[in-house]
């Protein structure tokens, strides 16, 4: 670790970050970060958006004090993530992908648990048990097993430990893994009324499209590299134009085919044929006319964030199960 925060108003900043996990038995050393820079301004969220083995889970581990980098540095509120990670870590808030609650004890036990890991203790503690609560929409279930909860509840008890103590960052780890759609929202909801409440900084691993749409600003990681850094809009705004995607039973042949004929260029990502261009809307009655054996199904849509990824990378976002530690 080295090196100075360079942007005064950030609440995070990260510069040259590199990890890599030592050879095994069975398998070789695995670098999982390289050189990742980026600044997350107080009062904001961003998002860690990228597949699995992208690497984002390890970047989180080191943003949360779990983790050394190998090289470059990460400073949180000035602090050094390394020298003073005792100090930073009574600046953060951390909500891990797995769960953390004793199903056994109570919410509110569990909620109580956590206070006196951080120093709390009786009026101080037992207050700040019961804001918690109440805040969360726990008050009604704050005397219940945590193992009867939703999956849903259980994340809102998540975050009333993350919050207890009142930092000023908090870090999540895949936040809504396991969650129903309507879950997902409601817990997301809870924490855009909390980023606006306390300006709380909120940095989030994803790989949840429509999650990383609402996000002030996104690192998009791959392999281990960030590959575009900026507002979704601002992303989906670089890709050149409407996006058409063409099925067909002979791609390479079609591809060739509407080169030659119709000028069109495109690209063969996956076994579909892609079209980027402004206006590719009006090329659509071209194809399916010049080419009906050949275009079996034409799709058109407005850039998104896996067009920014493909644009990035040639590949589709793909979320591969059973991926390694460099998630």
């Amino acid at each position: 670790m080295g090196g100075a925060p360079v942007s005064g108003s950030a609440a995070v900043s990260v510069r040259g970050l590199s990890f890599m996990y030592p050879a095994a038995r069975k398998s070789p050393a695995l670098l999982a970060l390289s050189g990742v820079s980026f600044d997350a301004e107080k009062g904001t969220s961003l998002g860690l958006l990228g597949p699995n083995g992208s690497g984002k889970s390890t970047l989180f581990k080191i943003l949360a004090t779990a983790a050394y980098p190998a090289s470059g540095s990460v400073f949180i509120l000035g602090r050094d993530a390394v020298r003073e990670r005792n100090a930073v870590r009574r600046s953060l808030g951390v909500v891990f992908q797995h769960p953390s609650l004793d199903l056994k004890l109570t919410v509110s036990e569990n909620i109580r648990f956590q206070g006196r890991l951080y120093g709390l203790s009786g009026s101080a503690l037992s207050k700040a048990v019961a804001v918690a609560v109440e805040r969360f929409g726990l008050a009604s279930c704050a005397g219940s097993a945590a193992e009867t909860l939703s999956g849903g509840m259980r994340r809102r008890v998540e975050l009333a430990k993350a919050l207890l103590h009142g930092p000023e960052i908090l870090i999540l780890d895949e936040p809504t893994t396991g969650l129903d759609p309507v879950a997902r929202r409601e817990f997301w909801r809870h924490l855009q009324g909390l980023r606006s409440e306390r300006s709380l900084t909120i940095l989030t691993t994803t790989h949840l499209m429509d999650e990383a749409e609402a996000l002030d600003r996104l690192a998009i990681l791959d392999r281990g590299q960030m590959i575009a850094l900026g507002a979704p809009a601002e992303l989906k705004a670089a890709v050149s134009g409407d996006v058409l995607s063409i099925e067909s039973s002979e791609p390479p042949k079609l591809q060739a085919l509407m080169l030659d004929r119709l000028g069109i260029k495109s690209r063969l990502i996956d076994g579909i044929l892609r079209v980027e261009q402004p206006g590719a809307h009006k090329l659509f009655p071209q194809i399916v006319e010049s080419f009906p054996e050949l275009a079996q199904a034409v799709h058109f849509s407005k850039p998104s964030l896996e067009d920014v990824f493909i644009a990035k990378t040639g590949r589709r976002f793909e979320i591969k199960k059973g991926a390694g530690a460099a998630a």
